[in-house]
């Protein structure tokens, strides 16, 4: 009896042991589901637009009109896009974004592109989880002065106060530029460019000090803009352009493209007026930006018109620039170091072959 009672606990004890043994081998998997997360380029596809971050309102770069119209380089850009995925400029939304809130926008995935005058520097393009497509504009940090003053020189400023956008470099590059010069100012911030511009018009500041593009818009709008003046010096180097979040390298890729597409199209002579003309042309660089040769556009996901499309909705890349900020604008701005590498600026976009 005895041994038939050690008998069936050790029977029971090996079997016990094999069922743990095989349940630590061979594991039950679990099912998790796990939801694929939706490339940008598909989420705009289906909800039928672009979502594109831009100012507050700065002529030159996004303006809204008074019948809900956009205009200006930054807008045109967005427009491009729009016109790249669905042929249709139309196809975009614009959120006003002051110089403090685009970054998380961007970020959070309220928008899809932040096309806003954004300067790319190593900090932004490291520790923000953003990434630039590109570099739409060639820009640099001036002065505004009143007339008034008398002054002509940017080192004859110092113990002036400035009015200076809150969350833009243009506060670190004072800061440099007064520091190595041993010379001090006094800062009154705005969270955005407009209430810089009243500030300065108003007598808050003697200066108003941004990008020289900024500049230009703004004096156009002062009460008397014939009572201030742009100061010779440039202190900074503030490339301007689009920026997708980071972790998409088809959406970044084609953000990058329309912008070399409408470089392209200016260096190769397409223009607005005449991309269905052009089509006929026998030059392969030409066929290739308009789709008539190769899959360049299937490659992006996209069409193969892609960058047709783009340049019958806004014009190249010369044409956008003279109608928003160059001699066909108010703001009448020289193209300078944003004219083609072949007229002596530094617009360099790579070929579509």
């Amino acid at each position: 009896l005895i041994m038939n009672k050690w008998s069936n606990l050790l029977f029971a004890l090996v079997a016990l042991g094999v069922v743990v043994g095989c349940s630590k081998q061979a594991p039950e998997k679990e099912a998790v589901m796990v939801e694929e997360k939706k490339s940008t380029l598909a989420s705009i596809q289906e909800k039928g637009f672009v979502q594109c971050g831009v100012n507050t309102g700065l002529p030159g770069f996004a303006t809204a009109g008074g019948d809900g119209t956009w205009s200006g380089l930054d807008v045109q850009y967005c427009q491009a896009v729009a016109a790249a995925i669905f042929g249709d400029a139309s196809k975009v939304k614009f959120t006003q974004l002051t110089a403090k809130e685009r970054f998380t926008a961007l970020s959070s995935g309220e928008i899809d592109l932040l096309n806003r005058n954004t300067t790319w520097t190593m900090l932004r393009d490291t520790q923000l989880g953003i990434t630039f497509a590109g570099v739409s504009y060639y820009d640099g940090q001036g002065f505004l002065v009143k007339k008034a003053l008398g002054v002509t020189n940017a080192n004859q400023l110092n113990g002036a106060t400035f009015c200076i956008q809150a969350g833009t470099t243009t506060e670190l590059n004072l800061s440099d530029y007064f520091r190595s010069n041993n010379m001090k100012y006094t800062a009154v911030t705005y969270d955005t460019s407009q209430q810089t511009k009243d500030g300065f018009d108003q007598g808050r500041c003697s200066v108003l000090t941004s990008d020289q593009s900024q500049l230009a818009a703004l004096r156009s709008t002062l009460s008397d803009p014939n009572s201030a003046v742009v100061l010779p010096q440039v202190i900074s180097k503030e490339p301007l352009g689009p920026v997708v979040r980071q972790g998409d390298d088809q959406w970044f890729k084609i953000v990058s493209w329309v912008h070399f597409a409408l470089l392209n199209a200016e260096e190769l002579g397409v223009t607005q007026g005449n991309v269905e003309q052009m089509k006929a042309s026998t030059n392969p660089s030409v066929r290739r930006l308009l789709g008539l040769e190769g899959e360049f556009g299937v490659k992006l996901g996209l069409d193969n018109n892609w960058a047709a499309n783009a340049i019958s909705a806004v014009g190249n890349y010369g044409e956008v620039f003279e109608r928003n900020v160059g001699a066909n604008s108010v703001l009448n701005l020289p193209r300078g170091i944003n004219n083609l590498w072949t007229k002596g600026g530094v617009q360099y976009a790579p070929p579509v072959r």
